[in-house]
């Protein structure tokens, strides 16, 4: 799978917070999974919308990852639970092999 398709795909399923959630499929931004403080590569990012992502809120309803990354993963899960979230959820939906291993 190249870059372009993944990314698509993510475009296309909408903000894996708020669909966990039953909020619908909202348009998101890519988010790089962080390992040391790096990005792993460019598959291992997930889709959040601009409120869960870089809008720096913190209200009882949605936080930001950034900058509130404790709370944020505090009440849905780390990057890796909700990577590891949406790849169930590609699967189901054919997007995905279940024996796609570049996505490891």
């Amino acid at each position: 799978m190249k870059i372009e398709e993944w990314y698509r795909i993510l475009q296309e399923h909408g903000c894996i917070v708020c669909v966990t959630e039953g909020r619908g499929k909202t348009p998101s931004d890519m988010h790089h999974i962080l390992k040391n403080g790096r990005r792993v590569d460019d598959f291992h990012t997930i889709p959040l919308c601009f409120h869960h992502h870089r809008s720096g809120i913190n209200t009882p309803d949605v936080v930001s990852r950034h900058p509130w990354r404790r709370e944020f993963e505090r009440r849905y899960g780390t990057e890796w639970d909700l990577y590891q979230k949406l790849k169930e959820l590609l699967v189901q939906a054919n997007l995905l092999s279940d024996s796609d291993t570049l996505l490891g």
